[in-house]
């Protein structure tokens, strides 16, 4: 059967290449593809942004999929609502399946008020592959574990989930070469996923409720060794790339794990002619001593590692985010990580319930005492789902629904004693405040400037678009130039406008559902 995928991407490059860098590439349809294909189905993807959303009509009549797969985080779930909705009138056949994790925590919702024919919840490989073997054969779809059907007669048949999937090893590679057509820079750095879910209940993320979707293990990560052989594979499709950011959402939770990882990625360096450098994210905990971890990063070649501050106050992060180690803790893992010659990036959270000014503060505080090399700074925003979305309902902080265009960039709530306006204003000048009198004045302002151009739609259009003038140019200075795709001084926040995107391109999903 031909199955088609749908993404889309409010915050787009260009029309023509809504993706800027590898990786903002979609883990969940990339492995269901992969699975897919490896049972002898033809897959085929299609990127939309707001201004295209007439390529689905497109690519269906061109691929004539019997299955069309959306994957939707609550910003893009009402754009892909309407965009289904046209198709499902043009192509009353073709079946249309949601998922992602709005799907997952909000399957009813999602079944009332879009014309969707059925959401998955939780990991949709096994799902989709059923699904598609009981409509290859003429059947209607019934009885798929993880599967909200919608019958015939409009009501809902609702089947059980199917336990997390325990051997992460038994997956084919994902399927990377759908996306080449939608990123504007291939040749930026990828990502490689090493596991999936997460140890911890922070109250703005979506795990602790993605948790309770499926039996089982929630927090499973892949044998180094099967890690080590999809980097091989990548390096004989390109020798050249010598980046990967290894996504999960702690590198630290299972140590014993992460030590063998380093010490296979160590062995795979020791044999390529250009090694690899590594990135990844660490979830700090109470009185953690990371100098065994962070020698192995070191002595396996890790360039960076990204660590959540979250917010600088204490009683913040206990109280309103469930995030329980002490500023402390922080500073001294990003000694740690200096000690053994890491950068080190920092992801922050402002617009907090319950947040005031002088909690901002204490956050300008730590980041200050850090000096990280590059930061994220998103403005909190109440996703559906979550417990802190709850919360703000509970607080009447929420009259409906708030408005997900350029969310993590502009304020959702008018906090008492803290406006939309105070929570704008600091965002855009979090970086003079943190690196005032330790980077160039210039350097400092002109963050400042991407921080709120970056924030208004217009202005990222025509950003963009002067930046898209000279797209040719970088991309034949990066084939010439292959180590210049990495510099620090490129790819991160003080080092120019693409270093800003790529900050925000880093931390952009890790909060989304």
């Amino acid at each position: 059967m031909n199955v088609l995928f749908v993404h889309s991407e409010e915050d787009a490059y260009s029309p023509d290449k809504p993706l800027e860098i590898q990786e903002r590439v979609q883990f969940g349809i990339s492995y269901i593809s992969a699975f897919l294909k490896a049972y002898g189905h033809r897959t085929s993807l299609v990127v939309l942004c707001r201004e295209t959303p007439h390529l689905l009509e497109e690519h269906i009549r061109r691929f004539n999929p019997g299955l069309v797969c959306f994957t939707a985080v609550y910003t893009e779930y009402l754009f892909l609502s309407g965009v289904a909705a046209r198709a499902k009138k043009n192509h009353p056949d073709v079946f249309l399946l949601l998922g992602g994790p709005h799907a997952s925590l909000n399957p009813e919702r999602c079944l009332e008020e879009a014309p969707f024919d059925a959401v998955c919840v939780g990991e949709g490989e096994h799902p989709t592959l059923e699904l598609v073997e009981q409509l290859e054969k003429g059947l209607f779809p019934s009885g798929i574990p993880n599967l909200y059907i919608r019958r015939p007669d409009g009501t809902v048949e609702r089947n059980a989930p199917r336990p997390f999937l325990e051997d992460l090893d038994g997956l084919p590679f994902p399927d990377r070469e759908m996306w080449t057509p939608w990123v504007a820079n291939p040749s930026s750095r990828p990502s490689v996923l090493v596991g999936r879910g997460c140890p911890f209940s922070c109250t703005y993320c979506c795990n602790h409720a993605l948790r309770k979707a499926a039996p089982g293990r929630y927090v499973r990560v892949r044998s180094p060794r099967n890690i080590v052989r999809e980097l091989e594979a990548m390096k004989e499709r390109d020798p050249s790339f010598a980046e990967v950011y290894l996504e999960v959402e702690t590198l630290g939770a299972k140590r014993e794990w992460a030590l063998e990882l380093c010490a296979e990625l160590r062995e795979l360096n020791a044999r390529l002619e250009v090694p690899i450098a590594f990135g990844a994210n660490l979830r700090v905990t109470p009185n953690a001593d990371y100098e065994e971890l962070f020698a192995a990063f070191a002595e396996s070649n890790f360039r960076f590692v990204n660590i959540g501050l979250e917010s600088g106050s204490e009683r913040i992060r206990r109280e309103v985010l469930n995030r329980l180690y002490s500023n402390e803790d922080i500073v001294r893992t990003v000694r740690t990580a200096r000690k053994y010659g890491l950068q080190v990036g920092m992801y922050n959270l402002i617009g907090l319930p319950g947040e005031t000014p002088a909690d901002f503060r204490e956050t300008v505080r730590v980041n200050r005492v850090c000096q990280p090399d590059w930061f994220l700074l998103s403005v909190f925003f109440p996703y559906p789902g979550t417990a802190l979305y709850e919360r703000c309902r509970e607080e009447g902080l929420l009259e409906r629904d708030p408005d997900p265009t350029l969310e993590r960039r502009k304020p959702a709530l008018d906090l008492p004693g803290f406006s939309k306006w105070q929570v704008g204003w600091r965002r855009a000048w979090f970086p003079f405040m943190v690196y005032r009198g330790h980077r160039p004045l210039s350097e400092c302002l002109w963050l400042v400037a991407m921080a709120e151009i970056y924030s208004h739609r217009p202005l990222i259009r025509l950003h963009r678009a002067l930046l898209n003038g000279g797209l040719r140019k970088t991309a034949r200075w990066h084939r010439e130039c292959p180590e210049a795709r990495f510099h620090p001084a490129l790819s991160e926040v003080g080092g120019g406008a693409a270093g800003y995107r790529r900050s925000m391109a880093e931390g952009a999903d890790k909060f989304n559902i």
